[in-house]
Parts: C-alpha cells; sequence; structure tokens
C-alpha cells in the first residue's frame, strides 16, 4: 500500500516463505552510529542522564512519592515543566496528536512504525476505582453505586456482596473517547501502524477479576469431567461427571446437554469447545442445578454482573469497529494475571469477528501473550487452534511481563503459587521457544499470522531472526514485527528499521500530569528492565564523545 513504510504492502504468509530461501542478514546492533544518526547531542545527553537515574532503585522505588512531593512544594505548573523536558520528552511521543506528527515522522524516516498509546489503565486499588466495599456501609451501598445482592432467591449459594460504582462506568465510557482519537491518530499519523488498548479501562477491574475467576472455574470443571486426562471429554466421561455433580440428571436431559456440546457429531468435546459452549452467561443456569455448593458456585456472575459485562463488550466492539473501519490494527495489552482470563475471552470474541478471514485479509485484533507466565504456551498453542478451527487470521504480541513485582506480591497474599516463572532463563527460553513455535506454524497455516516481537532483548531478536532465515520468511513479510518501548533499545529498533525489518516503536502520550503516574509504575514494574541498561548507556556516551571527538 502506498502508505506502508514497510514496502511490503499486504503480504501473505503464503508468500512469505519460498522455495529459494532469502537469507537476511541479522543487523550489527553494536553499530551506534547508525541507531544514533537521527538525534541531536542534546537527545542523546537527555538519554544518557534519564536512563542513569533510572538505574538508580531507591529512586524508582519512591518516584511516586517523590513525584507527589514535588506537586505538594513546587506546584503542579513546575513539576509538569521540569517533567515534561526530562522524563515525558524521552519515553513520550507527546501530549496531542499535533505532538505525535514530528516524533512519528522522524521514526519514519528510519523504517520505523509507530504503535500509539494513550497512557492510562488501573489495576483495581481503591486510588483507580472506589471499589473497596469493606470500607462502605454494610446496610447500604453509597450514592452513585450499584450493589450487587447474591443472596437473592435466585442463587442458591450465598456469597458476599460486592459493589460496583456508577462512576467506573462513566469513566469507562470516557476511556471510549480517548482510545478512538487514538486509533484516529494512527490513522492520521502512522496508518501502517496500531493502537494500543488497555481492558481495565474499559470495565471495573473487579469484574474482571470475578469474570476471570468464572472462566477458570469452567475450566477446572472440564478437568473434573477429563477423568483421564485425554484433554477430551467422552459421552461417558460426561454422563458420569453431570451425575455427580448436578441433581438434573435424567437420560434425556445428558442426551440434549451432550449433543448442545458435541454439535459437530465428533463423539467428543475439547476444551475449545467446551469453553466456547459454556460462557460466562451460561453459568447460572448451570449451578443453580448443582448438587452442593462449590467453586464454581461461587464464582458464578449475577444478572447485574452479566450487564456490566454486557457493557464491557459493547465498549471493546465499538473499538474494534472503529479500528476496523479505519484500518487500525488494535493490540489489546496484556494485564494482571487476576484480569487476564477475562480479557483473553474477550479478545478471542474479537478475534472471531474482526479477523474472520471472509471479512478480512490480515489480523486487526492481536492478543498480548506475557511469556513470564507459567500457562503461556499452552494458552498460546490452544488459541491457535481455535483460529485454524473457528477460520480466522492469528495476531499476538510477545512480551515477557510487566508485572513481575505485582504477580509475586498478589500470589503471596492468596497464599498461592507465583503464576511466573521461576527464573529469568526459565521466561527466556518460554519467550523463544513461543516466537519459534509461531513462526513454523504461521508458514504452514492457510491463514495469515502476524507476531508481534516486543522485545529489548537482543538475543531473542537475533534467534527470531535466524528461525525467519530457515524457514524462508523475508524481512519485510507482515508475519514478524519487531518493537521496543520509546526511548530504550534505539540500537535494536533502528538498526532494525534502517535494515528493511518491520520495526515499531511503543509510543505513550496524553497529558503530562496523566502520564507521569503510567510511566512511575511502569517504571517500578520494570525495574529489572530499567536496571539493566548498562550497555545502552555505555553506547550512549561513547557516541556523545565521538561527536565531540573525545
Amino acid at each position: 500500500t502506498g502508505n506502508d513504510i514497510f514496502g511490503a504492502g499486504k503480504t501473505s504468509v503464503s508468500n512469505a516463505a519460498t522455495n529459494n530461501k532469502s537469507i537476511s542478514p541479522i543487523p550489527n546492533f553494536d553499530d551506534v552510529q547508525d541507531a544514533y544518526c537521527g538525534k541531536t547531542t542534546a537527545e542523546l545527553v537527555r538519554a544518557y542522564t534519564v536512563l542513569k537515574l533510572c538505574q538508580i532503585q531507591p529512586l524508582v522505588k519512591h518516584s511516586n512519592v517523590i513525584l507527589r512531593q514535588s506537586r505538594r512544594f513546587l506546584g503542579d505548573t513546575l513539576t509538569d515543566s521540569i517533567m515534561k523536558t526530562t522524563l515525558f520528552k524521552h519515553f513520550c511521543g507527546g501530549e496531542t496528536e499535533q505532538d505525535l506528527q514530528p516524533v512519528i515522522a522522524k521514526l519514519r524516516e528510519n523504517g520505523i512504525g509507530g504503535i500509539l498509546d494513550y497512557a492510562a489503565e488501573s489495576d483495581g486499588t481503591t486510588e483507580d476505582h472506589d471499589n473497596d466495599a469493606s470500607k462502605k456501609s454494610p446496610t447500604k451501598a453509597p450514592r452513585g453505586t450499584l450493589e450487587v445482592n447474591i443472596k437473592s432467591s435466585k442463587y442458591r449459594y450465598n456469597q458476599p456482596a460486592r459493589v460496583y460504582d456508577y462512576e467506573s462506568e462513566a469513566a469507562c465510557d470516557e476511556h471510549v473517547k480517548i482510545f478512538k482519537s487514538c486509533i484516529r491518530a494512527v490513522q492520521n499519523v502512522t496508518p501502517e501502524g496500531f493502537a494500543a488498548l488497555k481492558v481495565t479501562a474499559l470495565g471495573n477491574p473487579l469484574l474482571l477479576e470475578r469474570m476471570s475467576s468464572t472462566i477458570v472455574e469452567v475450566k477446572n470443571l472440564f478437568a473434573k469431567f477429563d477423568t483421564n486426562n485425554d484433554g477430551i471429554i467422552s459421552p461417558k466421561e460426561f454422563e458420569k461427571g453431570y451425575r455427580f455433580f448436578f441433581e438434573d440428571a435424567t437420560d434425556s436431559k445428558i442426551s440434549n446437554l451432550i449433543d448442545y456440546l458435541d454439535s459437530d457429531y465428533k463423539g467428543q468435546v475439547d476444551y475449545i469447545t467446551w469453553s466456547k459452549m459454556l460462557t460466562p452467561a451460561d453459568i447460572p443456569r448451570l449451578t443453580s442445578r448443582c448438587k452442593e455448593q462449590g467453586p464454581l458456585s461461587l464464582a458464578t456472575p449475577t444478572e447485574e454482573e452479566l450487564e456490566l459485562l454486557h457493557a464491557m463488550h459493547h465498549r471493546a466492539h465499538s473499538l474494534a469497529d472503529l479500528a476496523f473501519s479505519c484500518g487500525t490494527r488494535l493490540l489489546i495489552d496484556a494485564e494482571q494475571a487476576r484480569f487476564q482470563p477475562a480479557i483473553d475471552n474477550l479478545v478471542l470474541e474479537l478475534q472471531a469477528k474482526y479477523n474472520a478471514i471472509d471479512k478480512t485479509d490480515e489480523p486487526i485484533i492481536f492478543d498480548t501473550y506475557q511469556c513470564y507466565l507459567k500457562d503461556a504456551p499452552e494458552r498460546l498453542r490452544t488459541d491457535v487452534e481455535r483460529c485454524e478451527r473457528f477460520s480466522y487470521h492469528f495476531g499476538a504480541k510477545l512480551v515477557r511481563g510487566a508485572y513481575i513485582e505485582s504477580e509475586r506480591d498478589w500470589a503471596k497474599v492468596k497464599g498461592i503459587a507465583s503464576p511466573i516463572h521461576e527464573t529469568i532463563e526459565d521466561t527466556h527460553k518460554a519467550y523463544d521457544e513461543s516466537v519459534e513455535f509461531l513462526l513454523r506454524h504461521g508458514v504452514k497455516s492457510d491463514k495469515k499470522f502476524e507476531i508481534m516481537c516486543a522485545t529489548h532483548n537482543r538475543l531473542s531478536v537475533e534467534k527470531a531472526i535466524t528461525v525467519m532465515n530457515e524457514l524462508g520468511i523475508d524481512k519485510s513479510s507482515k508475519i514478524v514485527n519487531f518493537a521496543q518501548l520509546y526511548g530504550m533499545a534505539d540500537n535494536l529498533t533502528y538498526n532494525l528499521g534502517r535494515h528493511g525489518y518491520r520495526s515499531y516503536k511503543y509510543v505513550p502520550y496524553g497529558k503530562v500530569s496523566e502520564v507521569m503516574p503510567y510511566l512511575m509504575r511502569r517504571a517500578q514494574e520494570n525495574s529489572a528492565i530499567m536496571g539493566n541498561t548498562t550497555t545502552e548507556i555505555e553506547q550512549l556516551k561513547g557516541e556523545v564523545k565521538r561527536r565531540f571527538y573525545i
């Protein structure tokens, strides 16, 4: 296409690998002159200073406190002015679409596309959503809230009441407007790029956590029915399981349920079919027939919660509709593990509709897989099988993970095993193997596969290119994209872009006062990455010295 800076257009996967395998040389990522040729000396000095500061762990750890104290004693105007010329300027593209235009234009000159992210997010804390029921009246919900009473006659088993506030629903509606402006900004500023989307901005995080527990318990129920652990439920296993757990286990009822689940008449049901046929909306009817209270009963959503879930899905579909009409691709960010099943469930719904092979010739919706999660490889393979079975293109962003500290803290509080790998080596292995799996599957599939390798790890980039060469995937093919954060790992992004690879920068933008808390949180969560920027700092230092002939 005319707007494609990579010159590949809509390259099909079937054309990506040919009998005459093309060999794409691995760029020299130590070539800092190539990486920094588009930057002024002042920009290099600022980058050096900012990254040096990010290595100071106490400073990063207490950055929120320092920012609050600065606002208290220096005032918002002066604090924002200082931040705007330092941290914000280095890590963000600007405050408005107009600010982004010269930033993106400069990236495009170096063969780099943009991933735009209006930097706002929520993790469900009371700082973001005033939803802590323990701090509210036990007899009356606060004004402007919806109290979900789970002890009504429609639900057999008592559960603690939860409170969802109308204010957060109104905020979610406002977030939709912001995300729509981001989608249009991509169309206007970097049409070959992506827009990033956070689902916690579209629905109350408490609701996401509740729906995630429902989805997990539906999967656990599958495992209980699958008595021989072969990954499928036979009619005999289903009958045995249903008679054990449910009180309306008549022969005709069981026969009807088997026909419903096994709609293809294969004589068996696997988890993909099970999860498609048993959505959160189906669970209240199912658990109303339980013999005893159990985890699934406790995870059953109420009518009110299902209404809120529907509203969240409606918001997401409105954004996907706009993205589809604009030709903008959406990267759905991964978030904390306790929200992820509900996020994945929504993304799968969007992919089935907007990535359908009879609707588009490339994926529009991309899910994100955090490879530090122990279950990431299994979920990835399951989702690949889903796209093949239900005929839609596959889009995935692979990252290592952004919530190490909070995931471990959450697991400790809940008294459960940490969901993330114990060692960084295990995470590296899972990441590289996942990339290779997708590349090998992608070249054989008749669907379009697009992978966003979002990593600052040089070895992972080099390994991906090695596999590309082995499979004959041209460096300009859309099957493989590389991305790094704006303001970091320029030696990777710029060398990839200038050598013809599909290279992107993840560019946060927004008002300084709104973006700074996001940057502080990311700095804290990625403290290990921020602390291990010694190589990059030395490269910056060396380039500045070279320019001054030192």
